[in-house]
């Protein structure tokens, strides 16, 4: 095994991971889960991230599908790249529950690592979706 990773950037990408062997591979959430943690060696905090990214993930997933759909124009969610589609539910995932994470943040590494593993339209594409998310979370915290 090589060093021990403790990016944040490492841990979406494994939780990323994690929801496509669940997609495609129809994994079980426990076995691609133990998976992605098994792969590495992490310090317990990364792991701690990875199972909360993870989890808030699966579990919200529809919600997060929703906001998708409810922003693409002209386009429709079946024709969504699985892996655009996937990291896209992390990183909303992570906006909206994860407070530690400051959106800013979540959006910068969705669109990082959409640049490094899928399509080269993908990141303006991640971009725009979570663009649109975030405006519409700022504007809903300033009205209450």
């Amino acid at each position: 095994m090589s060093a021990v990773k403790q990016s944040r950037r490492s841990a979406r990408e494994a939780v990323l991971q994690a929801l496509y062997a669940i997609e495609i591979g129809k994994e079980t959430r426990a076995k691609a889960l133990k998976d992605i943690l098994d792969r590495e060696l992490r310090d317990e905090e990364t792991k701690n991230f990875i199972t909360q990214l993870f989890e808030i993930s699966l579990d919200n997933r529809d919600w997060c599908e929703d906001q998708i759909k409810s922003r693409l124009n002209n386009w429709e969610f079946k024709r969504v790249a699985v892996l655009d589609r996937l990291l896209l539910v992390v990183a909303i995932s992570e906006i909206f529950f994860i407070d530690s994470v400051p959106p800013k943040v979540s959006i910068s590494e969705a669109i990082q690592i959409a640049k490094q593993y899928s399509t080269e339209d993908s990141s303006a594409f991640v971009n725009g979706v979570l663009d649109s998310i975030y405006k519409s979370v700022s504007l809903e915290k300033l009205a209450t």
